[in-house]
């Protein structure tokens, strides 16, 4: 997490007035995004000002090339990893980082599972083609329909959350005649070094059984004939950097492995995700291959100190899989000036957005870059704050940045690193129609997320007078 601000300043110590308040680093902005000519952004091979055009703004940009290319990238490295110690990795895209059914075919086709965390999340895989046998499927409160129905089509794997859903699923499995795979999510006590809403293995959460707790939930699973116990599932957080975390996990799970293989098999110890991406210039990753290479090689020691046979690994990227592919695009309509006296002054730069595509500003502090897509200058930089349409003060889409002084009504502004969690989290704040997501791809640009607009948010409210020829509810054809 980057630091707060103290309270006499108005830039954190970690931005700096850039050298070039054009450019475009290479570790926030997918690898298509360049200028042309005339000083315009393209992406995937596509100008933004053909895509504001066609498509309007606020608008998701989303370069397919560089999804895959991250899904493979993965894929290869987590297997390489556990295969070099004798044993194999499966990865799974968490789907809840952004769901389409054409960004499932683009993950699948590069080897990956999907994991799943809703009924919408789940037809939604299907819709894409997705194998069911080779889906997980997450919650803390998996409504009975939901189990029912992922039984129904052949859910790989299920990942017990609590004792009641145990029996929930036993007693579905055994009325449908089949054997249902499952995980038992235990919590580890690693706290990831994030947002509190992002750490998921403390104590005090929704998530999970506690470690001392796991061996009971996994005795009586074992006891049940409609069940098969697959192994432990944990996961300690999301945008995390480095493997620190990820090894002390590994090693309270290696211990429960240990206890539990006293009772029989264990196939597969499941690390989940939360890989990190960069938001902004300063944040500093390791190499995906690095740190696929140092988690595995920790469970690996880990095994190998208890004489314990290293089993199947299983991890579940999302953010890092897409988060560098999306862009968002948005108009500015009005800029405004604040003085703060001997502090400084900062610009507020207004965008057509907001909150409603991108809540994570507002959720979890998150902080992002921003750049004049439709243009260069020469301009000295200024300290912006850009900010959305939204009738709240904490409509803050970038919170901190440094874009040229001329930046002005009519502009178009990107947003990097938003293919992850903004579409997936955007709502209709203040009637506001949810934008499209647009694909790229060597030139070509097609919707895969059709937008919304005025007349589909007023299509739900039934206080709404119906159009002539149409019946109540029905809204417009």
């Amino acid at each position: 997490m980057l630091s707060a601000l103290p309270d006499d300043a108005l830039a954190p110590h970690w931005l700096q007035v850039p050298d070039d308040a054009n450019d475009l680093p290479a570790t926030v902005w997918p690898a298509s995004a360049q200028r042309d000519a005339d000083g315009a952004l393209a992406i995937g091979g596509v100008g933004v000002a053909e895509l504001r055009t066609k498509y309007g703004t606020p608008l998701y940009v989303l370069d397919e090339t560089e999804v895959r290319a991250h899904a493979r990238g993965m894929h290869d490295a987590l297997r390489g990893a556990a295969q070099a110690h004798g044993t194999d990795a499966r990865v799974y895209y968490a789907g809840k980082a952004f769901m389409s059914a054409e960004v499932v075919r683009w993950v699948t086709e590069e080897g990956l599972c999907v994991d799943v965390c809703s009924r919408g999340e789940l037809e939604t895989a299907l819709a894409g083609g997705a194998d069911p046998a080779r889906m997980g499927y997450h919650g803390n409160n998996k409504r009975v329909s939901e189990l029912e129905r992922a039984i129904e089509v052949g859910i790989g794997a299920i990942v017990v959350d609590s004792a009641i859903e145990i029996e929930r699923i036993a007693a579905i499995a055994a009325r449908r005649g089949v054997v249902q795979r499952v995980f038992v999510r235990v919590n580890t006590g690693v706290h990831a070094e994030t947002h509190d809403f992002l750490a998921t293995a403390h104590e005090d959460q929704k998530f999970g059984v506690p470690l001392d707790a796991a061996p009971v939930s996994v005795a009586r699973i074992r006891e049940i004939p409609s069940l098969e116990f697959g192994g432990i599932h944990c996961h300690i957080g999301s945008q995390i950097f480095g493997a620190a975390g990820f090894v002390e996990s590994a090693s309270r799970v290696v211990e429960l492995y240990a206890t539990l293989l006293a009772g029989g098999p264990v196939s597969t110890l499941n690390l989940g995700g939360g890989f990190g991406i960069a938001y902004t210039r300063v944040d500093q990753l390791t190499p995906f291959p690095e740190l696929a290479s140092a988690v595995v090689d920790a469970v690996a020691r880990e095994c190998e100190v208890r004489g314990l046979p290293l089993p199947e690994l299983a991890f579940e990227p999302g953010r890092s899989v897409i988060g560098q592919a999306g862009v968002t695009l948005y108009e500015v309509g009005t800029t405004k000036n604040v003085s703060l006296g001997e502090r400084g002054d900062r610009l507020y730069v207004s965008v057509d957005g907001g909150m409603s595509d991108n809540a994570r500003p507002a959720l979890y502090g998150a902080q992002y870059s921003a750049r004049i897509a439709s243009r260069t200058s020469d301009e000295v930089p200024a300290l912006v704050r850009v900010v959305g349409s939204h009738c709240e003060s904490g409509d803050i889409v970038v919170d901190h940045e440094y874009l040229p002084g001329d930046v002005t009504p009519g502009d178009l502004l990107a947003v990097p690193a938003t293919g992850a969690y903004c579409y997936s989290l955007s709502s209709n704040y203040n009637q506001a129609p949810r934008p499209a997501v647009v694909a790229v791809r060597d030139g070509e640009a097609r919707v895969i997320v059709r937008g919304e607009t005025l007349e589909d948010v007023l299509a739900r409210d039934l206080g709404i007078a119906p159009a002539p020829g149409t019946r109540a509810g029905e809204g417009e054809a």
